[in-house]
């Protein structure tokens, strides 16, 4: 007998139709210099397995990260070249297969209508659109879970272990995962009682408990290695200080449980779906002919929710930066849920799905009304092409000595393979653009000519929270929340002159030329290093 997940396209087909689009969707994208993560740690890392086959970065430093996804694109580069084009092509072909076990995982658990409607929304949510062509770690590590997953609901041990080492070969906090179903499935008979069947997929076999160890035998064999190369365990003492020691506050722990939850079912327009899903469970299930449209199996909703519990609770823990993206293993499980649901219990499900996809749509290109991470839409874009202007017109007019600028602005200025420059430039760095840092620049001011200024956050236009003094103490000191001061106001504190500017849907970036006491005496044009004034506004 020919199961309903059988019929139709078989999963290479899937895949090939998944990666064609989502290649022609990114097209434009695929040229795109470096942006902040990946100039800063993946691309180096991976740079440096390549030249050097050293499992640890030399030329950054190390962040303990396991090295599948940079040894993967040390292959690519191997086989087709170095440039941006194969590399984002190639994280593509990582976004496909992640589509490609969203797709088998849902097909299990509902049907192909509701896996294909889910993808879908999935590959137009803007913050996994975005991450399918950057060189970042989570996508990869939410694409082996998804299969890792659609294993597990097999009872397939072999492969729950294959695919969940993968994982966390990615990324390390992919062990969340199978932590928790291991934690679930062995508490859950214990908590359900008299409803093991409806709530529990059954007892855990030796088999399977052998395949969720596998993964941390792997991961701990991983940071052994680490250890003995560097003398660190879990990255340098200022990667963890960042991510784990800073984080161990209650309050702070609160507020970013809060994010995660928003992250999760509310961001960047997923409260349309969450609201959809809401409203939805108010109707009674549809019916067709006799039977009613079945619901993904209770047990596994449960299972769903305890990775997603624990991915909702590990984050809110650790972690410096709050990144939407750290979320990708589960949210696509938040969408999968929610179209099933709108499927059972919507004849009209179709039209509701194509206005979810729409608000994706939108809020690729829409900033939202508070702040986000560039990464989490096109705004990616805008701030890659304002840094390529801003960096092409310091090559036209080199500056006699250094440049200041601000990590990552600072790695793309030294660092031609970037993409942004072809030929470094001596950088002096500063943290951010804040008042304080100005002021330790200006301390410095004669190893530098001139000066790289950019937005580092986004600030909404509108933004209420601004008088609240209260909430941006706290942002101060939990989250690393920083003011950048103008172009102008830098301009004039260190001795200097806005010669360059570009501003873009509330970004913006500058290029100071700074006035020496030699420039005075300096004839009116000054050759080849005078900088002459530029502006762009879009």
């Amino acid at each position: 007998m020919i199961t309903e997940r059988q019929r139709g396209l078989p999963g290479w087909a899937i895949f090939a139709v998944v990666f064609v689009a989502e290649f022609l969707a990114h097209f434009s994208l695929l040229r795109l210099p470096y942006f902040w993560d990946e100039a800063g740690y993946y691309i180096p890392a991976a740079r440096d397995l390549l030249r050097t086959g050293n499992l640890i970065p030399i030329s950054s430093v190390s962040n303990a990260h396991p090295p599948l996804v940079m040894a993967y694109l040390a292959l690519w580069w191997k086989i087709a070249g170095t440039s941006q084009f194969i590399t984002r092509t190639a994280m593509l072909t990582v976004a496909a297969f992640a589509l490609l076990g969203l797709f088998r995982l849902a097909a299990r658990v509902a049907n192909r209508r509701v896996a294909w409607a889910a993808i879908a929304c999935t590959a137009f949510y803007p913050v996994f659109f975005t991450q399918s062509s950057m060189a970042h770690v989570d996508l990869a590590a939410a694409a082996f879970t998804f299969w890792a997953l659609d294993a597990f609901l097999a009872d397939r041990a072999l492969l729950v272990a294959l695919w969940f080492s993968l994982s966390v070969l990615a990324k390390e906090t992919a062990l969340l995962a199978p932590a928790a179903l291991l934690v679930w499935t062995l508490l859950c008979p214990l908590i359900a009682r008299h409803h093991v069947d409806l709530l529990c997929r059954g007892r855990l076999r030796n088999a399977m408990l052998a395949a969720f160890l596998v993964p941390v035998a792997i991961l701990c064999a991983w940071y052994g290695f680490h250890y003995a190369q560097t003398g660190y365990v879990f990255g340098n003492p200022e990667f963890f200080r960042y991510n784990v020691q800073a984080t161990m506050s209650p309050l702070r722990i609160l507020l970013a449980l809060g994010m995660r939850l928003w992250q999760t079912f509310g961001y960047m327009h997923l409260f349309v779906l969450t609201a959809l899903t809401a409203w939805a469970m108010t109707m009674p299930p549809v019916r067709d002919g006799e039977a009613e449209r079945t619901r993904i199996p209770i047990a596994t909703q449960l299972l769903f929710a305890a990775v997603m519990v624990a991915y909702l609770t590990a984050m809110a823990v650790i972690g410096g930066a709050v990144l939407a993206r750290y979320m990708l293993s589960v949210v696509p499980l938040v969408i999968l849920i929610g179209v099933s649901t709108l499927w059972r219990r919507s004849r009209y499900w179709w039209a509701l799905v194509v206005g979810v996809v729409i608000a994706f749509a939108v809020g690729l290109f829409l900033n939202p009304p508070y702040g986000f991470a560039f990464e989490d839409n096109l705004a990616y874009r805008d701030y890659i092409e304002m840094h390529q202007h801003a960096a092409q017109y310091l090559e036209a007019h080199r500056p006699p000595s250094g440049v200041l600028s601000a990590w990552p602005a600072s790695d793309e200025l030294t660092r031609p393979y970037l993409g942004y420059i072809t030929h470094p430039f001596l950088v002096i760095r500063v943290e951010d653009f804040s008042t304080e840092q100005i002021l330790l620049a200006t301390q410095a001011e004669s190893q530098y000519d001139a000066a790289l200024l950019f937005s580092t956050k986004y600030v909404p236009e509108h933004q209420f929270t601004s008088q609240w003094e209260w909430w941006q103490g706290i942002k101060r000191r939990y989250f690393g929340y920083h003011q950048d001061l103008p172009p102008e106001s830098i301009a004039g504190r260190l001795g200097g002159r806005v010669v360059f500017t570009e501003h873009r849907s509330g970004q913006w970036v500058a290029v100071v030329k700074i006035d020496k006491a030699e420039d005075a005496k300096a004839p009116e044009s000054s050759g080849g290093h005078e900088m002459a004034g530029m502006r762009f506004n879009h």
